[in-house]
């Protein structure tokens, strides 16, 4: 018992009392004793969690969340909507939709060139001018939905935007990372063939005036000095980095001489003939917005895929591209660093994509990481834990320090520049104020945030509700819980612990109170359903009942005294059991004391303690309650049985199939079977023992008579097996040639002194002689049957010559028989067309 679980010691303590107590003498302190009714209540901190065995235990059913003070935010689950609100003097975030980070940092970086920002809100919009407000603004075109986004990006006020409406017209995977520098050149490209379509012809250069620079490869003949030069424009400088330790050994790098030699040599149209040569790049001309790519993702030959360059390289704050101009450009050449763009990752394949821009009308230096934006203090820019992210063991090396004026990063892989003159004039006087979005941008921006704030306030409105209700619902539980428990010989009810649960879990709506699954067949409370109530006092119940409604009630007269007696006696008889075998099995040993007994099966005798076993399981299950687990045994159950069973006969041969006590020596008819050799007679006393578990169990005396049908259909049994008999034994001697297959003719032997052959089925023989072996058992033969002989247009199947072949004899289906001898049954006689009988041959 100490070995048991707490839930069912107590489910055992409820029913000890059923070891003194019988079925009529059960009291009312019994049936209360069942229904756990004064079992001791738990405090609080006693058990951790609710004690369901116990009625009385209201510990753990929820309460906790309730008592003391309370944190308002525990009655919702809806964060602040201002929390979605953009801050003051803050940029506005996109939303990562999967693997788009590397797209939202270029889109930031564009943002803030405030020249491009105001070409594009210069560009004619048809649409969004003519827009009907009652419905939602939906861009098509690239240029549409980049206007509208960089009006969103200034002038939202929340705190990040979604850029799914570009992102899809751009035709990009989100759940894919692209190229990000091939994404900045295809981006760039096709934004300048958009404007080239503008009407407004002040738009057609304009991204060639922000991005395009002029460079020529310049090949120059060793033999005879001629220069060819190519000329070529560029958006962007693609930089090597490998090898290198600073921004300015890469540009060197890339504008160096080339060698023309061996195999590689240059055709030279002078010359007529291939020629060794040098070449290089020469700029002429600068952008605006220079745009210097690190060459950090790179094809491994060895791998077949690219891999990323974790090298530090080393770039300042200004950058001075004069000693790299061909020919002076009157000082446009010193460029200010306005972004950049960082991979966060070891993989070329995967990692992050955030960005570092420069403000140009405050020169403060924020971080653009998705919805993420953090300004960077005294205006500097601050690569910070960037540099860390995706260590690997193999790939440390320690940072270079760096002069004042220089950063030094592993992850940058873009470079923006601004030329100086180009910032000097934006932060002049004329141009410091801010890129004015055009009105008709702005109305359908100012729609956008008054939509927000519909929802904050919508938001709001929830968490005030929520908030309010949780307030009153708090109140109630502080007011109803110190009312729940019962007191001592005061009134009280049951109700469904599941119930109390959700009662006091606020994420769920409170239902009415609903009992009906704890009723018992006499519509009270079920004693297997205790455990799973709990008594609570009448007045709690009442204010419970006003507020929820509900039913049935189930109070202290709901205790149901029928399914307690019912369950004392099966339990009684349980326990009884062992001992009854035992004095049953020696008083059938002994001789009939008494004149009067009963008559009971020999197999049920044999049997009988199985058989009661199983009939109280039965009237056990009976007792439970249909609904839910305690529709079958519990664990204190299972284990009584198996206890049971383990002391207890196997079930005996033939008596698998048998449900009840003497079934086996009751008829078809209701009456007493007529075989004596498969029953017995017992003492009254051990009937009565037996009887006691088989209350139901066919009853006969001693003096009980037979069956008379049973008895009568006996005796015409016997009477049709005498005439079967005799009727096969007449056959038999009429026939014995065929019966013992002797002096069988054939065809082609043919007995002397005869000319006719009959022939009859094979299968008619074998069904006659089954008969003539087993008159009893088998029924006689009623027809010859030479039916099976016809062929489908009602002749004989068989040819003479196919008979004397053996045909018919091979395929089992006739028998000659000889013509001296008796017929015995009709059927066909005659050949085809009429069937007749073989022919004795002329010779």
């Amino acid at each position: 018992m100490s070995g048991m679980a707490p839930r069912l010691q107590l489910e055992k303590a409820a029913w000890r009392w059923v070891e003194l107590v019988r079925p009529e003498d059960i009291r009312r302190e019994h049936i209360e004793l069942a229904y756990r009714v004064n079992i001791a209540a738990c405090k609080r901190g006693a058990c951790r969690r609710n004690c369901k065995g116990n009625p009385n235990c209201l510990v753990g059913i929820g309460e906790h969340a309730w008592l003391g003070e309370i944190d308002e935010n525990a009655f919702h689950n809806i964060d602040d909507p201002n929390s979605e609100r953009r801050d003051k003097n803050t940029f506005v975030g996109l939303t990562n939709l999967g693997a788009t980070c590397y797209v939202n940092t270029f889109l930031q970086v564009w943002f803030h060139n405030l020249e491009l920002r105001r070409t594009l809100y210069l560009c004619q919009n048809s649409r969004a001018e003519e827009h009907n407000m009652d419905s939602d603004y939906e861009p098509q075109s690239i240029c549409e939905h980049l206007q509208y986004l960089f009006a969103l990006l200034q002038n939202s006020n929340r705190r990040y935007i979604d850029p799914s409406g570009l992102v899809k017209a751009l035709g990009l995977d989100t759940g894919q990372q692209q190229d990000a520098q091939e994404f900045s050149k295809l981006f760039l490209s096709l934004l300048e063939d958009t404007l080239s379509k503008q009407k407004n012809p002040t738009l057609h250069n304009v991204i060639q005036q922000q991005f395009c620079g002029q460079f020529s490869y310049v090949t120059v003949c060793n033999q005879c000095g001629r220069a060819s030069p190519l000329p070529s424009r560029f958006y962007e400088l693609e930089l090597n980095i490998q090898g290198h330790k600073n921004l300015t050994e890469c540009v060197t790098e890339f504008l160096k001489e080339e060698k023309l030699d061996g195999d590689n040599r240059y055709f030279c149209e002078s010359c007529q003939s291939k020629q060794n040569a040098t070449r290089r790049i020469k700029l002429h001309s600068l952008p605006r917005t220079l745009n210097l790519q690190l060459m950090r993702f790179v094809f491994d030959r060895q791998t077949g895929h690219k891999k990323k360059l974790n090298t530090f390289i080393s770039f300042p704050e200004q950058l001075d591209m004069g000693p790299f101009l061909e020919g002076k450009q009157d000082g446009k050449c010193v460029y200010e660093l306005s972004a950049v763009l960082i991979h966060r990752g070891v993989s070329a394949y995967s990692g992050h994509y955030i960005a570092h821009v420069r403000d140009a009308r405050t020169s403060d230096w924020y971080k653009f990481n998705d919805e993420e934006i953090e300004k960077m203090e005294g205006k500097k820019l601050q690569l910070g834990i960037e540099e860390d992210i995706a260590e690997t063991v193999k790939s440390q090396a320690r940072k270079p320090k760096c002069s004042k004026g220089y950063h030094c990063s592993r992850n940058a892989y873009m470079l923006v520049y601004k030329c100086q003159e180009e910032e000097e004039e934006e932060n002049s006087e004329s141009a410091k104020t801010n890129v004015e979005v055009p009105a008709f941008l702005q109305r359908l921006v100012d729609r956008d945030n008054r939509k927000f704030e519909e929802w904050c306030c919508e938001m709001s409105d929830m968490r005030k509700q929520s908030v309010d209700k949780g307030k009153a619902k708090h109140e109630e539980v502080k007011e109803l819980y110190e009312l729940l428990p019962a007191e001592d010989d005061q009134p009280y009810e049951f109700l469904p612990l599941e119930w109390l649960k959700k009662w006091l879990d606020d994420s769920t709506a409170t239902k009415e109170i609903d009992n009906s699954n704890f009723l018992c067949s006499h519509g009270k409370l079920h004693p297997d359903k205790v455990g799973e109530a709990k008594r609570i006092s009448l007045v709690a119940a009442q204010l419970l009942y006003e507020r929820y409604g509900g039913g049935p009630r189930l109070d202290a007269s709901s205790l149901c005294e029928e399914c307690v007696g019912q369950r004392c006696r099966v339990l009684r008889l349980k326990n009884q059991l062992n001992e009854d075998y035992r004095e049953v099995t020696n008083l059938v040993k002994g001789p009939l004391k008494s004149e009067e007994g009963y008559w009971v099966g020999k197999a049920s005798l044999r049997s009988w303690r199985q058989l009661a076993l199983e009939q109280l399981d039965e009237d056990e299950q009976e007792t439970k309650h249909s609904d839910g687990k305690t529709n079958g045994q519990g664990p204190e159950e299972e284990a009584d049985i198996a206890a049971m069973r383990e002391y207890g006969p196997e079930p005996q041969e033939g008596t698998e199939d048998m449900k009840t006590f003497n079934e086996d020596i009751l008829c078809c008819h209701g009456g007493l079977c007529i075989l004596e050799t498969e029953r017995r007679l017992v003492s009254e006393e051990v009937w009565s023992k037996v009887r006691a578990y088989f209350p139901k169990a066919p009853m006969f005396t001693q003096d009980q008579e037979a069956c008379r049908e049973c008895l009568r259909l006996e005796q015409e049994e016997k009477d049709n097996e005498a005439v079967s008999k005799m009727m096969a034994s007449d056959q038999k001697n009429l026939l014995l040639n065929l019966f013992q297959e002797k002096n069988r003719p054939a065809l082609n032997k043919w007995p002397q002194d005869t000319d006719v052959l009959y022939v009859v089925p094979m299968f008619f023989v074998d069904e006659w002689k089954k008969f003539i072996r087993r008159p009893t058992k088998m029924s006689p033969v009623s027809s010859v049957g030479n039916s099976l002989l016809l062929c489908p247009h009602g002749g004989f199947m068989f040819t003479y010559d196919s008979l004397l072949k053996g045909d018919a004899q091979h395929s089992s289906l006739a028998q000659r028989v000889g013509g001296h001898q008796q017929t015995l049954h009709g059927g066909p006689a005659h050949l085809h067309p009429p069937l007749q009988p073989a022919q004795r041959p002329q010779h």
